[in-house]
């Protein structure tokens, strides 16, 4: 399996987690896997509606104590 794209957004607030997930996705390929990293509570909910809009699927939710990871694979363009 590819290795995901790492978007290190902790300690940024909303909209920065979004906006770098969008800046990494116009870079990806259809089957790249992102891995974006955040502390903003927000970003289940706002990565959950960006992939609804774009096509795209969310594979994991993981709430560590330092950092939400959210795992993205690439389905549409």
């Amino acid at each position: 399996m590819t290795e995901a794209t790492i978007i290190d957004s902790r300690g940024s607030a909303c909209p920065g987690p979004i906006t770098d997930l969008a800046r990494a996705y116009r870079n990806s390929k259809v089957g790249d896997l992102l891995e974006l990293w955040a502390t903003d509570k927000g970003v289940q909910a706002d990565t959950a509606a960006w992939a609804k809009k774009t096509g795209n699927e969310i594979l994991e939710v993981k709430v560590d104590p330092d950092k939400i990871v959210v795992k993205i694979k690439i389905n549409k363009r």
